[in-house]
């Protein structure tokens, strides 16, 4: 994967293409990004980038984030994430990068980010499972339902589906299409939907679908 930017999510709107067919887009504010590292075999094991995206005030860094930055003198960044590639030879330390650098209209591209958090929810809005009767006298509307047989095995089975917490997962929508690049305003516009919430980070990559 040699096509990858770090993102935030703006929101959702609709376009038009040239024939006039509405299309739900999500808008991306991708980059710019800063190269703030680079691995390599002989130090690392492997070859990758390290991109660091928002700037953030110095006082909200650790010391050891503090002492990368001022190495590298470039403003210090909120989110550093690490990417893979073959190709570090076209990046170096200090490089911005923006989105026109990377992608362009009807590129495919697979998007992460950190799903809404639900709290804590029972089966039937976790799983999707059946309700109980609703009649009178009833007492098993919403609940579990079985935990499994009495005597043999005489346990709950690992995996059981129970209430728990929701959502605040890490979620990826593979073989999106790119709409639009907005290489002004690093505005990426994404057909359909991508996880997580207005202002969440958002990491785009090339997809791993490209055959299809």
């Amino acid at each position: 994967m040699n096509k990858f930017i770090l993102g935030k999510k703006i929101g959702m709107t609709q376009v038009f293409d040239e024939n006039g067919t509405v299309i739900p887009v999500t808008v991306i504010q991708a980059g710019p990004c800063a190269v703030v590292q680079k691995k390599t075999v002989e130090n690392d094991g492997y070859t990758a980038v390290k991109l660091g995206f928002e700037d953030v005030p110095e006082k909200k860094l650790n010391r050891p984030e503090k002492g990368l930055f001022s190495k590298i003198n470039t403003a210090p960044k909120k989110y550093l994430r690490e990417f893979r590639t073959e190709d570090i030879d076209r990046f170096e330390i200090g490089q911005q990068i923006n989105v026109a650098d990377m992608f362009s209209n009807g590129d495919r591209i697979d998007v992460s980010g950190i799903s809404r958090g639900k709290g804590f929810q029972g089966v039937m809005k976790r799983f999707g499972s059946s309700r109980g009767p609703e009649s009178h006298g009833s007492k098993y509307h919403r609940r579990v339902g079985t935990l499994g047989a009495g005597t043999s095995p005489g346990r709950v089975f690992k995996g059981k589906k129970l209430p728990g917490r929701m959502g605040r997962d890490k979620v990826t929508v593979l073989n999106l299409n790119v709409v639009r690049v907005d290489s002004e305003r690093n505005l990426l516009l994404v057909k359909g939907a991508v996880p997580g919430p207005k202002g969440g980070l958002v990491i785009v990559r090339e997809t791993v679908k490209s055959g299809r």
